[in-house]
């Protein structure tokens, strides 16, 4: 095959709707909208759960109950291969990664997760650390601090 010979698989691109265009396309006059009303006029519609004035359903439903979402903890994560960038025996805290840019915003802490791998021996100070995050730093003699 060559690059000359690439082609779409069947049924991948669509012809575009063009309404309004007459003859052929079935969409011609009225652009399939029908004959006046809220719904043909330009912008014209309501808006998402909108019941012609009955009163909505989420608004006729019970509220009731408790969500933490507002409240729940979020944590920045990093990796352990994210910790490669660091010099042997360096320690490593959020106030470092925050400077050197590995960390956007520090959130509600920092957790650092065991994906990838890690060489040099570092002594690691987070919030949360992952078991597998744990294992990794400690199997080269290096430490995981929970602050």
């Amino acid at each position: 095959m060559k690059l000359h010979e690439l082609r779409p698989n069947e049924g991948a691109f669509q012809t575009k709707k063009r309404v309004g265009r007459g003859v052929g396309s079935g969409l011609g006059k009225t652009s399939g909208k029908g004959h006046k009303g809220q719904n043909a006029r330009s912008g014209g519609g309501v808006r998402p759960g909108f019941e012609g004035g009955q009163l909505p359903l989420f608004r006729r439903l019970p509220k009731r109950g408790f969500s933490n979402a507002m409240f729940k903890t979020e944590y920045a994560t990093i990796n352990v291969s994210d910790l490669e960038k660091f010099d042997n025996g360096a320690v490593v805290t959020p106030e470092l990664l925050k400077e050197m840019g590995i960390l956007k915003k520090q959130l509600d802490g920092v957790k650092v997760l065991g994906n990838g791998n890690l060489t040099k021996k570092l002594t690691v100070k987070a919030n949360k650390f992952s078991s597998s995050a744990i294992e990794k730093i400690e199997a080269i003699g290096g430490k995981a601090e929970v602050i």
